[in-house]
């Protein structure tokens, strides 16, 4: 399977890097909220059908996210079926993703021996082919309204087996023949399972292992709010407004030991999401997470495929799977925390701005007081060519905050520049480069002075 994997990811990289491909068979650009979900009308000719590959598959599930470039700037579902029930449907999904990295760090750290090894001392990394990442999706439509989704993590960093990231049921549409209840449905959306939470809007951009269609750059943010809870959530989409309430066991996995030490997470968002005309839509939002007690708490650390950039400030004794998380910050809040996450989008003609304003407080149970965490990011990208086919974007993404053990601030920074270009509907290539700098750690922390930079370069596949 690992061979196959390779094999798949070098494909990629080959056809991001490479195609001469003509440019018009790219898809258009996406659609406006509640649009942008709709799956194509079925083909009504064989010479449709011949062309449909140009805009993607047609997708038989209800409410769906499509995971080609259909999915790009959709949030949380919306209200359009975007496809007519006609009974039963099974279907399948697949991401995959490679990466070609070349990146150089440095720090200024003191040495620390341990069993004579400098602990202190960085790796020595240099270009080199990255693990590829895939995703396997099983999608069942069971009802009018109603379907169960489960993705599977084929091959990632941190894990290279194959394991279940997550699996739910969402309802759109009244299961009962009642009609007080069909008429609510046409406001509200429940979702139940183990799924990745909606707090904020940036984990709608990133990239999930495999699935980086939605992210116009390869990494992700410093702070990155990614995890799956088993719980419930209800929506309201009335018009152009959303509000959402969750309760879940505010855990990565679930458990009845040790009640006295957990507690539920409860997570909410309300904001506007609105096409204000043909050229400009505007969306924002505010979200907040809250859980008291919690065994392993991981809002800031449910990543579990690893982050995009391999090896960058790890030691020599480090290992791609321990050391999983190379790049991003996470503020150590296993067992209280509470997080709010502000987040404006716009979008004007190929024009689109997106920004991350987030603060979060917390602490381990070993700690006498709560920590405190402050995050900012914004992202400016810009889609033209036929079809808003390529773009061009910047990042830049700054977290501040007090880790354990250290009593000052520290800071970390980044800017990111990238451009990308859809070859189809399905295949993606982007190029990144990123710099990434270390500021106020302590003299024997091996981040002290530190400095990371470099390309980055990737394919991506969705259907």
């Amino acid at each position: 399977m690992t061979r196959f994997f390779s094999v798949t990811g070098a494909l990629s990289i080959a056809l991001a890097l490479a195609s001469p491909v003509a440019a018009q068979d790219a898809a258009p650009a996406n659609s406006p909220a509640g649009t942008a979900a709709t799956a194509p009308a079925p083909a009504q000719d064989p010479h449709a059908a011949a062309t449909n590959w140009k805009k993607g598959r047609d997708i038989p599930i209800q409410y769906f996210r499509a995971l080609d470039r259909r999915g790009i700037n959709v949030f949380e579902t919306t209200k359009v079926a975007g496809a007519e029930f006609t009974g039963f449907k099974l279907d399948f999904t697949a991401s995959f993703t490679a990466q070609a990295q070349r990146i150089n760090h440095k720090n200024t750290a003191d040495p620390v021996i341990v069993n004579g090894v400098n602990t202190n001392q960085l790796a020595d990394i240099g270009f080199g082919f990255n693990n590829e990442g895939a995703n396997f999706g099983v999608n069942a439509q069971i009802a009018p309204g109603m379907r169960v989704a489960l993705t599977s993590y084929l091959s990632s960093k941190h894990h290279n087996e194959t394991w279940v990231k997550d699996g739910y049921i969402q309802v759109d549409e009244s299961p009962i023949d009642f009609v007080p209840a069909k008429a609510l449905f046409q406001f509200i959306t429940v979702r139940v399972g183990h799924m990745e939470i909606n707090y904020g809007d940036a984990h709608f951009r990133r990239s999930d292992n495999g699935n980086a269609m939605y992210n116009p750059f390869v990494g992700n943010y410093i702070m990155d709010a990614f995890t799956t809870e088993i719980g419930g959530e209800a929506y309201l989409k009335a018009r152009h407004l959303i509000g959402m309430l969750a309760i879940t066991g505010g855990e990565i996995r679930g458990t009845v030991t040790a009640p006295g030490q957990r507690s539920p997470a409860f997570i909410g968002k309300a904001g506007y999401d609105g096409q204000v005309n043909k050229n400009l839509r505007v969306r924002l939002t505010g979200s907040w997470y809250k859980t008291d007690k919690a065994l392993s708490n991981t809002l800031y650390g449910g990543d579990r495929a690893g982050s995009r950039y391999f090896w960058v400030m790890e030691n020599t004794q480090a290992t791609e799977t321990t050391q999983a998380f190379s790049g991003t910050v996470n503020p150590g809040f296993k067992n209280q925390v509470s997080a709010m996450q502000l987040n404006p989008f716009v979008k004007f003609r190929g024009l689109e701005l997106f920004g991350v304003l987030e603060r979060a407080k917390g602490k381990a149970s070993t700690e006498v007081s709560e920590r405190e965490w402050k995050q900012h990011a914004i992202d400016v990208v810009y889609r033209f060519a036929p079809d808003e086919q390529l773009y061009v974007a910047g990042r830049y993404n700054k977290a501040t905050g007090t880790l354990a053990g250290i009593t000052n601030d520290v800071s970390v920074n980044r800017v990111q520049l990238s451009a990308g270009w859809f070859l189809s509907a399905n295949v993606l290539t982007k190029v990144e480069w990123v710099r990434q700098q270390y500021k106020d750690y302590p003299a024997n922390n091996i981040k002290n002075g530190g400095e990371f930079k470099g390309f980055m370069a990737e394919g991506v596949i969705g259907f």
